[in-house]
């Protein structure tokens, strides 16, 4: 069971055109929503390939009643602890080439008392499962340290909780020691404090933020696939995509894979070939739509346990 906390859910919305043009009217060629933000889709995504999942996240607002009902239809277990504020909306405009433009709304204002019921909420249900996952941003009002207690309390008890945000958040959360973070390139860049054009750059900071206490970094590289480092291997796993769809959730879909292979009793490193498959598949996709097992046939992720360290990373 992989148990997921998203404090700042979304409904996605992606809109297709044939070209971006600032300033312009612009005809849509279509158009789609889906329960959005990254915890979410990590759940979605365990949902999609039959396994199990819970996701706990505020709901207010009518975008929050389309939010659960978007993930009631979708088959995807939930819990939506009531705040006073809406759920936001974000748009994504997808061009036919895989260009994504995205708007993302602040989401809305919490309360301490809300963003403490969210907590309580993940917890209680988190209490038995393989993995409890914070991610995404924060919305206003939410405490900068709400990741970090979550690691705290999920760790006192034995349990294991992997992180993926950004920021302050992420920071707090990394001091507090979870067992796993899943940052992109450009977010363990902004952990570290310096650029990483390099894989030996990204195998380096990992391998310092192993020593500091995490078990596990996994980074994802976009289309340079995705670096899984433990104190006993660097591993490199990729499946290139030739034509990508969009790229939203993808690195969702990717952590959701490599839980969902940890909580099988994978080792990392086949962990990690697992979620660069469903990451690699979600962006053949068009919109936030997560990858079904169907989805997953023809994609082939090579793992290396000797990555090539000289690679220069795609910025």
């Amino acid at each position: 069971m992989i148990v997921s906390l998203t404090p700042n859910p979304s409904i996605d919305r992606a809109v297709f055109i044939d070209a971006l043009n600032r300033g312009e009217v612009h005809r849509c060629t279509g158009s789609r929503i889906d329960p959005g933000g990254k915890g979410v889709n990590v759940s979605r995504a365990v949902a999609a390939q039959g396994g199990q999942t819970l996701a706990v996240l505020p709901s207010g607002g009518p975008e929050g009643h389309l939010l659960e009902q978007l993930l009631t239809d979708a088959g995807v277990p939930h819990v939506g602890v009531p705040v006073a504020g809406s759920v936001r909306m974000n748009i994504s405009v997808l061009e036919p080439d895989g260009t994504t433009t995205k708007l993302n709304e602040p989401g809305p204002d919490l309360s301490n008392e809300e963003a403490g019921a969210l907590l309580s909420a993940t917890l209680e249900r988190g209490a038995k499962a393989d993995w409890v996952v914070g991610c995404g941003s924060l919305p206003p009002g939410a405490p900068t340290e709400l990741y970090a207690a979550l690691v705290t309390h999920v760790r006192a008890r034995g349990g294991r909780v992997a992180i993926d945000s950004s920021g302050e958040a992420m920071a707090a959360a990394v001091a507090a020691r979870p067992n796993l973070i899943k940052p992109n390139h450009d977010e363990l860049a902004e952990l570290v404090g310096h650029a990483l054009p390099t894989l030996r750059d990204v195998r380096d900071a990992a391998r310092d933020l192993v020593a500091d206490g995490i078990d596990i970094v996994a980074v994802s590289l976009g289309g340079d696939g995705a670096l899984v480092v433990t104190v006993d291997e660097c591993a490199h796993a990729i499946a290139p995509i030739s034509t990508p769809l969009s790229t939203v959730g993808a690195g969702d879909c990717m952590l959701a894979g490599l839980l969902h292979g940890l909580s099988l009793g994978l080792d990392p490193a086949d962990a990690l070939v697992m979620g660069v498959t469903w990451g690699a598949a979600a962006v053949t996709l068009p919109g936030s739509r997560v990858p079904s097992p169907t989805d997953l046939a023809g994609i082939r992720a090579e793992l290396t346990r000797t990555p090539d360290l000289i690679r220069t990373i795609a910025s």
